[in-house]
């Protein structure tokens, strides 16, 4: 039979596996799986007429996976081995790692980490090839029965009754899964367990709670190295940390988990985003609305919500014998705000735009201080047009995005349109003008995308845009979706030219995602140290004694008429920790006040780094913060 690799068509014999196919012709053991189709595989894989296959190599994102995949199970195994009552359940590949959860009794630590370590270092040294066998469903229910992995058998036992189960042996230890893998043990050349965490089973807090193990592999110790410094440089900026140094938000027991206290010094910086996010969609002829924090539980029936949502919805409340619930999203209210006047087609497009708070009922386990919370404010907007006008309306979206991305110092991100699922509502050739809307809208602009075929939500297509931070990782934040559903369930309509009733299309949109999680994403891109115009303090005042405290109130008068945000340390401490603390507190600019200063009517200015700038006249100083102010929102 024929099979195509790299697009050459290739003789091969029936039942042959990739593994036997590429050793035919030669290659050597970089290759560590092929793309199939479009699916990755592993060299177990048996090659059927007419196949397309890529080879897979391992100085590939593609490899790395899969060698990832295997130093989960090595993981495994090294546990298990070590601590033979612990039961396995899942551990699957993830964004820069991997990890493994694990049901035990006993408590795992960090001396733990180092001894499974040395286990898998045994493991991998044996080079031990990975067999894959597969087996009927009742046997694979044997099987793990009698090794006592009930986690493993109810996973199976989900699964339909005629379905093939493949396991993956490495000597005598195995685990249900349907891969794929390296050949052997020995291609983890590089591997870190970072963490242990905790985690429930199947994510539902009234399963059983788990231990989750979190690791990383690589190619190289260079490249690992590398990874574990950005990690190192991570921690250090990590947004809960660093909100609670800089004072900028907390979270307390006392509120709730998952809701957000806004500190001064972060209600600052917010309020600079919502106004300049206010003065741009002004100006982009977007109409502010403001909707209310509940609606009646009938709004979220038709809306779809209840049925397809209502695990991360809040419970409903009685109010005068009718179920009201708190909003998820804000979509619905928009909606109505479109149905309660007739529109023309005159009128379209529409463009609903708030800084509106919603909740959602988010686990307690997956909870992360700024980017996974209960209640959140979302920057959303909604345009209402017609079919024709998707293209032109999309493409002001990404203009209004990059601009603002751009804005606030991310110049790197990367693009992908999600295309039509296999379940969907609306026609396919509604489909295909949406779909060839965003992608021209993303050409016209000349920006590079990709496609992720299927990968729409069942009522549009979308675009998402996910920015690059200073570390180099990547945040889903913009996201622009086509929407055929909401606008058919409540019947929405506009007049049109010929006088009849048509259905407009209704586009979501969030630039920010959640001024929460944008926030979050800001200090880490930062590190904390924000760029002067976006400082919640700009500049702080130092005093060598009480004696220039005349003085330095009239330097916080004159830095206040010319809008520089400005804080003047009045405390009884000695200089050197003030400055030690300004420097804690990463304010732009800190001025030092001594005698010589108040005589020649000066400033000693230190610049955040440790830059001297020396003493300068008060004018000369309110120049040089002026122009840095220029380079922001002004």
């Amino acid at each position: 039979m024929m099979i195509f690799i790299k697009n050459e068509e290739v003789e091969v014999e029936v039942g042959k596996t990739l593994g036997e196919v590429f050793c035919k012709l030669k290659y050597d053991n970089s290759l560590i799986g092929a793309i199939v189709d479009g699916n990755l595989k592993d060299l177990f894989h048996v090659v059927q007429e007419g196949e397309k296959v890529d080879p897979v190599f391992t100085d590939s994102d593609k490899g790395l996976g899969l060698i990832r995949h295997t130093a989960a199970h090595v993981l495994a195994e090294a546990v298990q081995s070590i601590y033979p009552e612990t039961k396995v359940t899942i551990g699957p590949v993830i964004d820069d790692g991997f990890y493994y959860d694990f049901y035990s009794k006993r408590n795992f630590t960090e001396d733990d980490l180092v001894l499974f370590e040395k286990k898998m270092s045994e493991i991998i040294n044996k080079k031990i090839p990975i067999i894959k066998k597969v087996i009927s469903k009742d046997d694979a229910l044997n099987h793990f029965n009698s090794m006592g992995e009930s986690f493993k058998e109810e996973l199976i036992n989900d699964l339909p009754q005629n379905v093939d189960i493949s396991l993956y042996y490495q000597d005598e230890w195995s685990d249900l899964c349907k891969g794929p893998h390296a050949p052997n043990t020995s291609y983890i050349k590089s591997f870190k367990l970072l963490s242990v965490a905790g985690s429930y089973w199947r994510g539902d807090e009234n399963r059983e709670s788990l231990q989750r193990i979190y690791g990383t592999a690589f190619f190289s110790n260079k490249d690992l190295k590398k990874h574990l410094a950005l990690l190192e440089e991570a921690k250090k900026r990590d947004h809960r940390k660093l909100g609670k140094e800089l004072n900028l938000f907390s979270i307390t027991d006392e509120i709730g988990p998952g809701l957000i206290l806004w500190h001064p010094n972060g209600a600052i910086i917010r309020r600079i985003i919502e106004d300049y996010w206010r003065k741009e969609h002004d100006e982009s002829g977007y109409s502010l609305i403001f909707t209310p924090h509940i609606a009646k539980a009938d709004l979220w029936e038709t809306s779809g919500h209840t049925e397809f949502y209502s695990e991360n919805m809040f419970s409903q409340m009685d109010i005068d014998s009718n179920k009201y619930q708190t909003k998820p999203m804000n979509c619905p209210f928009h909606i109505m705000i479109y149905k309660s006047e007739l529109r023309s087609y005159k009128d379209l497009p529409v463009k609903f735009a708030e800084i509106g708070t919603v909740y959602r009922y988010e686990r307690s386990g997956v909870l992360h201080g700024l980017f996974r919370a209960r209640g959140f404010t979302q920057d959303d907007a909604h345009i209402f047009c017609t079919l024709d006008q998707i293209e032109e309306e999309v493409e002001k979206v990404i203009n209004l995005t990059t601009k603002f991305l751009n804005t606030f110092g991310f110049k790197d991100y990367e693009i992908f349109v999600s295309t039509k699922p296999a379940k969907y509502v609306g026609s396919d050739s509604e489909w295909d003008q949406a779909t060839k809307a965003l992608k021209n809208s993303l050409v016209n602009k000349s920006l590079d995308f990709s496609i992720d075929e299927g990968g729409g939500a069942f009522y549009g297509p979308k675009i998402d845009l996910k920015i690059k931070d200073v570390l180099g990782r990547s945040w889903q934040c913009s996201t622009v979706q086509v929407d055929f559903n909401l606008p058919k369930r409540f019947d929405l309509n506009y007049i049109s030219r010929n006088n009849d009733r048509l259905q407009p299309v209704m586009i979501h949109r969030a630039i920010f995602g959640s001024f929460e999680r944008f926030f979050g994403i800001l200090i880490e891109h930062y590190g904390g140290a924000f760029p002067f115009w976006l400082a919640p303090v700009q500049v702080k005042i130092l005093t060598v004694s009480d004696e220039q405290f005349d003085y330095c109130d009239l330097l916080s008068e004159t830095f206040k008429k010319s809008k520089i945000r400005v804080e003047f340390d009045k405390r009884n401490e000695k200089l050197g920790l003030k400055i030690r603390e300004a420097a804690i507190s990463k304010v732009p600019y800190v001025l030092t006040i001594g005698k010589a200063e108040v005589e020649n009517k000066t400033v000693s200015v230190r610049k955040y780094g440790g830059d001297q700038l020396g003493e300068l006249k008060v004018s000369d100083f309110v120049d040089i913060v002026n122009s840095e102010k220029m380079e922001g929102l002004s």
